[in-house]
This record gives structure tokens, C-alpha cells and sequence, in this order.
């Protein structure tokens, strides 16, 4: 293969394919339809200055190189980051497969009916270990999800006092995050040494770390009694691993949960990616952040899952929105509940015992050396005082290969895991210059805290622990869904395009996937030039000055993006600058970022074509002159259009002392043609799982990277461990975020080539504009640019054909999964339609098979208004049609069996079946389970 070949393999149309499409939009080329496109007041006409396109062999042997300039040791620095073993299964089946790696989030749940369960399987392994009513479909990081947990006790919580109480014995990486979210809200963080410092008379919550950072195990039940009685909220951040052994903070008194699963089974990665966890007691459900997977029924009473309560109240709620966290960590949280099934809960025991009597084994060593180590109960962490040596001694097990926590001059932390192994001891006693121990130690657990309830006692926990059964019960649940690797996915603002398996399985080498986030700089220069030339590659594609990889996920981009101005602002003396403008038409995440950023919302209209109104904006900006910060604006339009007022928008922003915000979710329709750092805009939030290549598995992970312009350079994200004085706020818990899957738009950029990559981005406005030329004859196409032009999205408006026949847009989606497809994005940014974006990965002949699927739909629409069919009983009313369904003895419906199995000319042989009929979410929410159901619910 040459190296020109990649972006042939990563393009589904060829050359033919393209004249055809072409003909059918009415252009001779993708450069001249291009230019009738993008406003020529935007429009870049250079080269990207990247590196010349690798083939797909020579792209894996740079990232060797890289990868061997890391060095893969053993990691015993702890903080929440630890060494595990992943299954082999699960890392072949799960991480390593499409299945579930190129999986969409489930908001469509009659095809996501597998990652449902496997993600309802995680929300219980949280709640039995936690001790708590109801946790969540998985958080970012640990950090994170402590500082969502924060935000969720003030909102819970009577207390009007603004303090919030940290034990000064949390994880460093979480102060620094709660903090950096604090600051805006008006929120005081005290860190406080528990042990030996009072609580404030007021005070609205308390955090709590379970096994402390210095690895102390502490009867937290008084202080949870004291918060209480001064009216606030507990939050532990607990160990899984470790509340295998321990007392649940639930049983405690504890209002909230918060952590990470990273070591059940999942790799470090130099940070991440990581499913956190959050979990609160009954009452506090229906103010949790993020995603929940709850238990409903189908159309035939039978138990099927979906999203609850909380699906995308960002759209909904907008600036009242409790959080601006819209995505999760599925594919690492999937990993982490598979652990806990593969291992059950008597494994898990066994690894929890192994790895404290490691390290009680290791301490009492080191008493037996003379060496002083902290006279307290621990889990799996000791510290070890070392007056004046701690440096010398870290150094000397970094000479073993053997890296330690440096906490001060005079103090050493040293943490086992389930890697841990007797040759690990023995380097760490040789470090401190002592013999090593022989016989049986006892364990370091005080009685009175350790767990005596039990746990993960769903069968489901005590059934897949041979690998064939675990292989088996994986592959049925992918099965269920229907991802990429079916077939195409054209949503909307999701640019669900190809993951190619040569930027995918760098990943899974040791040299990227077992690096700790705080391992020494010397051993993790491979690392830092890859995430450096990738930073480097993003800014040029971009048109900015500077990048951080830092946010790790599109949100905490745009939260990243907003203090940036914030910040800047500050600098200059203009503080008082709070208002943010967003238009009305923007994704709601815009809304929820910009009031965690402590900013006040000023919504902006849009026009009749979708565009943002200009003289509506005239007037806001008039208004708010004075305490104007920013402006967000997503470009292409969530319309999916490019509006020729963007430059004339950003530059009356300027004007008035304003900064421009470009979201950058849309970029897939930019690269190579225009570069929002040289149109007007400041900063830009970019989508490394939409437009670089990061699969979605099935609704995370993702990165957000946050770019921008030199004069906000300074104020970019801040390294969580930092330690000067005016460090910048840190977004995420790592310094790099998810580095452990950087790798993957690295490897797409070096192999696309700057020829690639702007053919891809042709390729995807094409395709887009020759669905909407196909269909346009059959459904409204709401929003064009210039010359009836779109960009890389269409929508298709169903409302004046449900107003006419009755049939919703849910019906349309359903019934394409009968047709084979998952739908296109619904009712978004519009109620009633349906936005499409096909993407360049997408060959002619899926292109076409979804608008013969359409047309053929849109004829079925006519037979019911026509009468011919019941507007209450028709094979869109009834889809999704399962094969029990089809096959029943019964059929009282008024169309025939193969009508309603076998629309269209769908394949017989390829047919995909959904294994429910439709989701009633309504009685899901009001009988809210969200955790594994009985057996016996299951039986017919």
C-alpha cells in the first residue's frame, strides 16, 4: 500500500462514485461545489502545513518508536491510578472490538439493548459496593466526578453557607478539579486536616476520601453525623476495590459516592480514559448528572432498558441545566462492570485480600528494617517516613524499575495492586536499603470497619467467570446492537464516521496503556511528543496558536474554553464581563458551560433560514455592552449551514470587547476549507470523537482538546498537580486528560495527509448535499446556505407530514430500524425532524441504500394518510417489528408479516432483528430501577 492509499481506505466513495453524486448536486468538482459553499469571506485557499501522508505501515512504526521511548514500570505511586489485570476476554471482546467501540449512546434503546445492559450491569456493581440507592451510566474522571458531586450537594442541600470542606487526605488531582469548579459558582473549597481540625459552624457539604491519598483507613461515621447535624451533604470518595473489604459509606450515612473504576480492569493510559462513578441515596436520584440506564417495558409488557430521567437535559434545560456533562465513559465503564462480572464478587474478594496482605507485607518489612511507617489502618497504600531521603529512595526504586510516590522531603507513598508480586517487595525493601520479610503477617484492617453486608449478588455476577461463558454472554449482548459495523449511523452533529483498526490498536500496546499520569518525565517522552505533535497538528488544522488535550470530552472543552476568557478578561481589569451570548439554535451544552463558568446567558434569535439573527444581536450586544465576555457560536450551524454572517458576527463581538467562541463540533465540515482561528474566533472546543476519529463506544470515550488564540494562550488548562501559586484552573484530573487514546486522531492525521484530510471534508459536504438532492423531492429540507447548499448535515422536516397523517418522527426512526439503520439525530435543533449526516466514510451504495429507505418510508406515510392503513396500527406505528413479533402464531394486524419484517428490498440474509419492540421510556421514569432487575421479570 502507499501512502496515498490511507485516505482511499478511509473514503467511502470513489472516484466514480463522486462524479455521480456530483451530478446529481449540480457541480463538476467537490472544489467548485466547495466554493459555492463556504461564504468566500471564511474561505482558506492554502495548504495545511502537516507532515507529508504515511502509509498505514509506516504510521505504526512511528508510534513503535514513540511508544519505545516509554518506559513500562512498575507503577506503585497509587492516587487512584493502579495496575490491574485486563481479562483477556473482555480486552479482545470489549476494548478491542467494533461491536461495541463504534457503538452511538443508546438514545435509540430498541437497538443499544446490549450496552444497556452491560451499563445497568456497572450501576449495580456501583450501588452494591457504595451501599447506595442509585448510581449513574459512568463520569469522566474521579476528579470530576467529585466536582459534579459537589454541585449536586449544594443543590441538595438546606445549608445557605457557601463553604464547601475537603479532607486535606483527598486526592491532590481532585482538590485541584473541585476547586477550578468552585471558584466561578461562588463556591468557598476549605481543605481541612480532618484529623486534627474542627468542621465550620456552617458548612453546605464534605468531602471525604476512603482510603485517603496517604492511604489511611479512618472511621468516617462521626464526621458524617457532624456534617448532617450542621445540614449538609456527605460525599465519599471511595475505593471499589478497597469496599470489597470495607464498610460501605452508605451504611455510614454517606449522601453520595464518587470515584473511579480504572482498576477494575482498565489500563492507565497516562490518565485516562477512565469510567468514573457517582452514586447517591435514595431521594437524591433525580438530581444526578449525566446518564442513568433504568428498567421499562416494551410494546408487548416485556422488561427492556433505556435512558432515564436525565437523557440530554442539556437540549432541554439549557442554562437551568444542573450539569454540562452530556456524555459518559461507556466503553471503559463497560470494562469495568464486565470485570465484576467475569470476577464476581468472590474474585474480587480475593483480589482485594492479595493485594492488602501485599501491602502489609510490605509494611511490616520496613518496620522490621528500622524504616517508620505511618502507624495507621490502610488498605493497600502506606506511607513511609524517610527524614531527608524520600527523593534518594524514590530514587533508587526508580533504578529497580520501580516508581514511588515522592509526597515531601521526608515522605514516601508506596501503593500495591493487583499487579503487585513478590519481586515488586523485594525491590521496594532493597530501595529503602532493608532484608526482606518471610512469614504471615496480619492484615492491617480494624475489625469494626470492615464489610460484613454482601454484594453483587444478581446472578448475573455469579454466572460468566469460565471464559467460554463470558465470550458467550458478550457476544449475545453486541448482538443486540447495532453499531458501525452494521452499518451506517447518520447522525446529526455526531459525525459517526470509519475508526480504522491501524489508528485503534496502538491503544492496547503496553508502552501507551500502562503509563501512570504521574510517572517521572523521563519516562514518558514518547508520550509527550506524540500528544506535542498532535497538539502542533490540531492548532495548524485549526488555524490557532496553542492546544490543550487536557479536557476529556467535548464539554469540559468548552468549560476549558470559557474560563479561558474568563481569566483573560480578569487579567485586563474587566472581571465585571459575565454576559455570554448563544443563539438560540446552539447545542444546549453551550448553556449549562457557560453558567458553570459563572456566566450569565443571554440567549440570541435566529432568522427564518436558521441563521443567527444579526439584528437581534445588535441589540443584545447593545444591552450588554459593558459586561460583555463572550460569544458561542457553532459553526457550520447547527442548522447545518454555513451562514455567511459569521465574520461580520465575530468582528460586532470584538467591537465590543467581547471574545469569540466557536463551538467546534461542526468542524468535520471545515478542515482543509476554513480555519475558525482566522475567521474571527478565539477559541474553539474541538470533538477528537466526531471529526479526529475517537469511536464513540457507545456515548464515550471522548476528547475535548480547547484551542485558541496567542492572547489566551496563558490561561489554557493547568496541570492538576502544579504547585505554583497562579496556576490556571485544572479541568481534568490528568495533565493530558485521555492520553491512552491520543494515539487514535494522531494516527488519523499522520496517515490523512493534508490532501486527505481536505478531501474528507469535501467528501462529507457532498454526501450530505446529495441526500438532501435525492430526498428533498420527498421531505422538506429545512435549512440551506448559499444556492440551496448545505454543509455536512441536512435536516429533513417530518412536521407538516405528522400533521397531515399522524405519523411521528419516533415512527420514521423506528421504522429504519427496520430498514436497517439506526435513525438519523431526532427532533434536534428542531422538534419534528430528523438531521442527517452520512460523513465521508459512507460509500455511494449505503448512501443510496438509506435514500431508497426514506423514499420507501415516505410512501408507507402516504398509504396511512391515505386511509389504507389505521393511523394506530401500521408498520410504522408498530415498528421496530422483532422476529418474535413476525413470527407469533398471531397476526391481527392490517398488512402482511413481510411487510412489516422485510420492508423495502432489505437483505434476508443480512437482516438485523432488534431484540425489543418499542421502549415505553414514560413508564420507565415514573417506575424509576436502575439496577439489574430479578430473573423472574424476564419470563414471558
Amino acid at each position: 500500500m502507499t501512502a496515498e492509499q490511507f485516505a482511499d481506505r478511509h473514503i467511502g466513495p470513489d472516484p466514480a462514485d463522486e462524479r455521480r453524486m456530483l451530478e446529481a448536486v449540480g457541480y463538476g468538482s467537490i472544489d467548485e461545489l466547495m466554493d459555492a459553499a463556504i461564504p468566500e469571506v471564511i474561505r482558506w485557499h492554502g495548504t495545511l502545513d502537516l507532515p507529508a501522508p504515511a502509509s498505514e505501515q509506516e504510521a505504526i512504526a512511528e508510534l513503535r518508536a514513540l511508544a519505545a521511548r516509554n518506559t513500562v514500570a512498575v507503577s506503585m505511586i497509587g492516587l487512584g491510578y493502579h495496575g490491574t489485570h485486563t481479562p483477556a476476554v473482555i480486552r479482545r471482546n470489549v476494548l478491542e472490538d467494533p461491536a461495541w467501540y463504534t457503538a452511538y449512546t443508546p438514545y435509540q434503546p430498541e437497538i443499544s439493548q446490549g450496552r444497556l445492559e452491560a451499563l445497568l450491569n456497572f450501576q449495580t456493581m456501583v450501588t452494591d459496593l457504595t451501599g447506595l440507592a442509585t448510581a449513574n451510566a459512568s463520569m469522566l474522571d474521579e476528579g470530576t466526578a467529585a466536582a459534579e458531586a459537589m454541585t449536586l450537594a449544594r443543590r441538595a442541600s438546606k445549608s445557605k453557607s457557601p463553604a464547601y470542606v475537603v479532607d486535606a487526605d483527598a486526592l491532590p488531582q481532585t482538590i485541584a478539579v473541585i476547586a477550578s469548579r468552585a471558584e466561578p459558582l461562588g463556591i468557598e473549597v476549605r481543605v481541612l486536616d480532618l484529623d486534627a481540625d474542627e468542621l465550620p459552624g456552617e458548612f453546605f457539604g464534605l468531602h471525604l476520601q476512603y482510603p485517603g491519598a496517604s492511604g489511611a483507613v479512618r472511621d468516617h461515621a462521626p464526621l458524617v453525623r457532624a456534617a448532617h447535624a450542621a445540614g449538609a451533604l456527605v460525599t465519599v470518595a471511595a475505593d471499589l476495590l478497597a469496599l470489597t473489604l470495607l464498610r460501605a459509606p452508605g451504611e455510614i450515612g454517606a449522601d453520595i459516592a464518587a470515584g473511579t473504576t480504572q482498576r477494575f480492569g482498565v489500563p492507565m493510559g497516562f490518565g485516562g480514559p477512565h469510567a468514573g462513578y457517582l452514586a447517591v441515596r435514595a431521594g437524591l436520584e433525580r438530581m444526578l448528572p449525566g446518564r442513568l440506564v433504568g428498567v421499562s417495558r416494551d410494546a408487548d409488557g416485556n422488561p427492556a432498558y433505556r435512558l432515564a430521567l436525565q437523557t440530554r437535559e442539556q437540549h432541554i434545560r439549557r442554562e437551568k441545566a444542573t450539569s454540562n456533562i452530556c456524555t459518559a465513559q461507556v466503553l471503559l465503564a463497560v470494562m469495568a462492570g464486565m470485570y465484576a462480572v467475569y470476577h464476581g464478587p468472590d474474585g474480587l474478594r480475593e483480589i482485594a485480600r492479595r493485594t492488602h496482605d501485599h501491602a502489609a507485607r510490605l509494611a511490616a518489612g520496613l518496620r522490621a528494617g528500622g524504616v517508620e511507617v505511618a502507624d495507621v489502618a490502610f488498605f493497600d497504600t502506606v506511607t513511609v517516613r524517610v527524614p531527608g531521603r524520600a527523593a534518594e529512595v524514590v530514587a533508587a526504586a526508580a533504578e529497580r524499575r520501580v516508581n514511588l510516590r515522592l509526597v515531601d522531603a521526608d515522605r514516601v507513598g508506596i501503593s500495591c495492586d493487583e499487579t503487585t508480586t513478590g519481586a515488586h517487595l523485594n525491590a521496594v525493601w532493597a530501595a529503602f536499603g532493608v532484608d526482606p520479610v518471610a512469614g504471615e503477617v496480619d492484615a492491617a484492617l480494624p475489625r469494626e470497619l470492615r464489610r460484613t453486608s454482601d454484594f453483587l449478588t444478581h446472578p448475573v455476577f455469579r454466572t460468566h467467570h469460565s471464559e467460554t461463558a463470558m465470550l458467550r454472554y458478550l457476544r449475545r449482548l453486541s448482538d443486540f446492537d447495532y453499531a458501525l459495523d452494521r452499518g451506517m449511523i447518520p447522525l446529526g452533529s455526531c459525525t459517526m464516521k470509519l475508526n480504522a483498526t491501524t489508528e485503534m490498536e496502538p491503544v492496547s500496546w503496553p508502552e501507551f496503556a500502562h503509563i501512570h499520569p504521574f510517572a517521572p518525565d523521563a519516562q514518558t517522552a514518547g508520550y509527550r511528543e506524540m500528544i506535542a505533535q498532535l497538539e502542533g497538528w490540531l492548532a495548524e488544522v485549526t488555524g490557532y496558536d496553542a492546544v490543550s488535550v487536557q479536557p476529556n470530552a467535548g464539554s469540559q472543552g468548552e468549560l476549558a474554553g470559557l474560563l479561558a476568557i474568563r481569566s483573560y478578561h480578569a487579567s485586563r481589569g474587566a472581571g465585571h464581563r459575565d454576559v455570554c451570548l448563544i443563539p438560540s439554535s446552539a447545542h444546549g451544552t453551550n448553556a449549562a458551560s457557560a453558567v458553570m463558568a459563572g456566566m450569565r446567558v443571554v440567549v440570541v434569535g435566529c432568522d427564518a433560514d436558521g441563521n443567527v439573527d444579526l439584528v437581534d444581536l445588535d441589540a443584545k450586544i447593545d444591552k450588554h455592552r459593558d459586561a460583555l465576555a463572550a460569544i458561542m457560536v457553532t459553526y457550520p450551524s447547527t442548522h447545518g449551514v454555513y451562514e455567511t454572517g459569521i465574520a461580520q458576527l465575530c468582528a460586532k463581538v470584538h467591537d465590543a470587547g467581547g471574545q469569540v467562541y466557536v463551538d467546534g463540533a461542526n468542524l468535520n465540515a471545515l478542515v482543509g476549507f476554513a480555519k475558525p482561528g482566522k475567521f474571527g474566533a478565539d477559541v474553539s472546543h474541538l470533538n477528537l470523537h466526531k471529526t479526529f476519529c475517537i469511536p464513540h463506544g457507545g456515548g464515550g470515550p471522548g476528547v475535548g482538546p480547547v484551542a485558541v488564540r496567542a492572547h489566551l494562550a496563558p490561561f489554557l488548562p493547568g496541570d492538576p498537580l502544579g504547585s505554583h501559586v497562579d496556576a490556571q484552573p485544572a479541568i481534568s484530573a490528568a495533565k493530558y486528560g485521555s492520553a491512552g487514546i491520543l494515539p487514535i486522531p494522531w494516527a488519523y492525521l499522520r496517515m490523512m495527509g493534508a490532501e486527505g484530510l481536505s478531501r474528507a471534508t469535501g467528501v462529507a459536504v457532498l454526501a450530505a448535499n446529495y441526500v438532501a438532492a435525492r430526498l428533498r423531492g420527498h421531505f422538506p429540507v429545512l435549512y440551506a446556505g448559499n444556492k440551496g447548499l448545505v454543509a455536512h448535515e441536512c435536516i429533513l422536516d417530518l412536521r407538516p407530514l405528522s400533521k397531515a397523517t399522524g405519523v411521528s418522527v419516533d415512527d420514521v426512526a423506528k421504522r429504519l430500524i427496520d430498514y436497517g439503520f439506526h435513525a438519523p439525530t431526532m427532533s434536534f435543533p428542531v422538534a419534528g425532524t430528523l438531521m442527517v449526516e452520512p460523513t465521508e466514510s459512507e460509500d455511494l451504495a449505503e448512501l443510496d441504500r438509506f435514500c431508497d429507505a426514506m423514499i420507501a418510508i415516505r410512501a408507507e406515510i402516504d398509504t396511512v394518510g391515505a386511509g389504507e392503513w389505521p393511523a394506530g396500527d401500521n408498520p410504522l406505528a408498530n415498528a421496530p417489528h422483532t422476529a418474535a413479533m413476525v413470527s407469533g402464531d398471531s397476526w391481527p394486524h392490517p398488512y402482511p408479516r413481510s411487510v412489516g419484517a422485510y420492508p423495502g428490498s432489505v437483505d434476508r440474509m443480512a437482516k438485523y432483528w432488534p431484540p425489543v419492540r418499542r421502549i415505553d421510556g414514560a413508564y420507565g421514569d415514573r417506575n424509576l430501577v436502575c439496577s439489574c432487575p430479578a430473573p423472574e421479570a424476564f419470563e414471558d
